[in-house]
């Protein structure tokens, strides 16, 4: 088996062997410029890599929301809600707020399990339910719920659960 070095040059020009929070950093940038405002969600390997890059290895779980406008396109990902290791409360209220404020057409959800394990429990499905039901009210689709455990993602709507 071969192995890579990967080099990055410092401030003085010289080259040296990157190490791995150097590598992450750079792979949180690239992915940063390419979930920016504007940018329509239409590749969804793209919003993956993002999303296990951003939020897989956090050790306590965190609510958020990519927030679109008519077409798609980012408006704002938000970090709505910052829970424990194994939970975040999730108030629809808050949710519905931010939407009208700024004023998306549709949402994504997005929240991580500390635990690694991109399974939704049965609170997931709830709180999934409560949403796209409180925020219909006011015309904005739920286009999926996106589920961080460490690598992987999964999508409520790819499994049938939206």
């Amino acid at each position: 088996m071969t192995t890579r070095t990967l080099f990055v040059r410092d401030e003085g020009g010289v080259f040296t062997p990157a190490n791995d929070e150097i590598i992450v950093s750079a792979a949180k940038a690239h992915l940063s410029r390419r979930i920016r405002k504007g940018a329509a969600f239409t590749s969804p390997n793209v919003v993956r890599d993002y999303l296990a890059v951003s939020l897989g290895a956090r050790e306590c779980e965190y609510f958020c929301l990519a927030l679109l406008d008519a077409r798609h396109r980012l408006i704002e990902f938000v970090e709505l809600f910052r829970g424990t290791i194994d939970g975040a409360s999730v108030h629809p209220r808050e949710v519905v707020k931010l939407a009208l404020v700024r004023n998306a057409a549709a949402v994504v959800i997005v929240h991580n399990h500390p635990t690694q394990i991109a399974e939704p429990s049965v609170a997931d499905e709830a709180i999934t339910r409560r949403l796209v039901s409180a925020l219909s009210l006011i015309d904005v689709r739920v286009l999926d719920h996106l589920i961080v455990g460490g690598a992987d993602v999964l999508s409520f709507a790819e499994r049938g659960l939206l």
